[in-house]
Order: C-alpha cells, then sequence, then structure tokens
C-alpha cells in the first residue's frame, strides 16, 4: 500500500464516516450539528478529488479501489442513520432512506457475488447523478437541524401572538426570525424533495445493475 494523497484523502473520508455519530455523543447541539455537516461535505468533495487526482497523476491502487467504495458507503449510510436520528423517523424521511439503503446492501451484494465478472456493473452517468443529487440532499438536511435549532430557540423565548405576527409581517422582524424560518423551509422541505428524488434514481440504477448481472445470475 501506499500513502499517495488519493489514498490519505480516502482514509480521511472512510474516518469521518463514524466521527458525524459520535460527534452528537461528545457535544450539544447545535455545535455537533455543525460539525457532522462540515464532516460530511467534506468527505463529499474528498470523493470527486481523490478519484481525479489518482487518474490524473496515475496513482490508482489496488488499495484505493478497494476502500473508495466503502468509505463512500459509510459516509452515506451513517449519514443517514444521524437524520434518523436528529429529524425523527416519518414517512417522508425514513421511506427513501429504506429504498437507498436496500439499494446499497443489494449492489454490494450483486459485486461480491460477481466476484472477478463485477466490471460489468460499472459506474453509470445516472448513477454519479444519483450520487450528487443524494449528496445535496443529505447536506440540506443536515442544515434543516440547525435551521430547526435556531428557530426554535428564538421562538421559545416569544409568546405565540408575536411569534405570528412577525412571521406575517405585522411586528417588524429585528431578531432574524423570518430569514431562519425561510432557511427551515428551503432545508426541509427542499432536502426532502431532494432526497426523495435520489431515492428514485437509487432504485433506477439499482435495478439497472441486476439487469446487467442478469447473464451471471444463470445456471449452467
Amino acid at each position: 500500500m501506499r500513502w499517495t494523497l488519493p489514498n490519505i484523502l480516502t482514509v480521511t473520508r472512510l474516518i469521518a464516516a463514524p466521527l458525524m455519530g459520535l460527534v452528537f455523543l461528545i457535544l450539544p447541539r447545535p455545535y455537533a450539528d455543525w460539525i457532522a455537516m462540515v464532516l460530511f461535505l467534506g468527505a463529499s468533495l474528498t470523493d470527486y478529488v481523490d478519484g481525479y487526482l489518482a487518474r490524473a497523476w496515475n496513482q490508482i491502487s489496488r488499495f484505493g479501489a478497494m476502500l473508495d467504495p466503502i468509505a463512500d458507503k459509510a459516509i452515506v449510510v451513517i449519514a443517514l442513520g444521524v437524520l434518523l436520528g436528529i429529524h425523527g423517523i416519518t414517512g417522508w424521511l425514513l421511506i427513501p432512506v429504506v429504498a437507498i439503503l436496500f439499494r446499497e446492501v443489494f449492489v454490494s451484494g450483486l459485486r461480491e457475488f460477481l466476484g472477478q465478472d463485477a466490471g460489468t456493473l460499472k459506474v453509470t452517468s445516472l448513477a454519479k447523478w444519483k450520487t450528487t443529487v443524494q449528496m445535496i440532499a443529505i447536506t440540506m438536511l443536515f442544515a434543516w437541524g440547525l435551521f430547526d435549532h435556531y428557530f426554535l430557540m428564538q421562538t421559545l423565548g416569544m409568546n405565540n401572538e408575536i411569534a405570528s405576527g412577525i412571521l406575517t409581517g405585522e411586528i417588524e422582524d429585528s431578531v432574524g426570525l423570518i430569514w431562519k424560518y425561510n432557511g427551515l423551509m428551503l432545508t426541509s422541505y427542499g432536502g426532502l424533495v431532494l432526497l426523495w428524488l435520489a431515492a428514485a434514481l437509487t432504485l433506477v440504477t439499482g435495478f439497472d445493475y441486476f439487469r446487467k448481472s442478469l447473464p451471471y445470475l444463470k445456471d449452467t
């Protein structure tokens, strides 16, 4: 194994995965939310950078090829688990999460079974789009937790009439409540819509991989 920069970035991404969850045992909110979101966003960016550098610098290695998909799946799986803990188990969040996790396990099982023939399941352009949408959605859902925390903390110091008056424009917004409310709505609904889109792309690409593997699953 060579400690090239692409391999270091991949290992860093793998280490960041469990830290996203463990940080909530160490720090209170919203500090834990901030760190978890930064860890996920940084890990997502290294997913693109390490592969690009490995190809550009001709530093592709068996270690990197083995660890890269493991790190990718670990960061997504743990992030989705953390989001369920933050926002609670609701159908709007749980259904796309289950779809994404099911596909990841299914495709991983296919690749493991195919072994040397797993090259037939090359990453497609649609799968890359799926990954991009998934990363944006998860980042927005982490941001939702932050806006939710700050909005809740601010409204706790007001009675219902004052809070309602600010949101309807009847009372001047001198505390940024409307800004936080709009951020809350954007990140919550936007993140959920993108997560459902990512789940749909996940199932489509999963079915495509299964279709391509059928010739290798037939009994001779």
